[in-house]
């Protein structure tokens, strides 16, 4: 199995975009140069704000899909690396 990326952008209009690939330099220049999805398209520039590595891409695109549900706050308290407030977030009936 290949190696997974699950990576961050932050776009020009401030939103975030949340992909998965095996290549993440390669995937990073699409995004960059206007190649990759329309979201991003339209909102270039895009910088990588996160990533995380995984020994499966199938474990990625979980991973993908899990923070895709996440609010903004908690995008934000993952990308900054809080993660203490990220599980308190998490486990805590108020939701952000």
């Amino acid at each position: 199995m290949a190696q997974g990326f699950m990576y961050i952008l932050k776009c020009s209009d401030n939103s975030y975009y949340t992909g998965s690939t095996i290549n993440l330099e390669k995937r990073l220049n699409e995004h960059f140069e206007g190649m990759g999805p329309n979201y991003t398209k339209s909102r270039r520039p895009v910088f990588l704000a996160y990533y995380e590595i995984f020994d499966k891409i199938k474990d990625a695109a979980r991973r993908e899909k899990q923070i895709k549900g996440w609010s903004r706050a908690k995008k934000e308290l993952l990308i900054k690396g809080l993660l203490d407030e990220l599980i308190i977030i998490s486990n805590s009936k108020k939701k952000l």
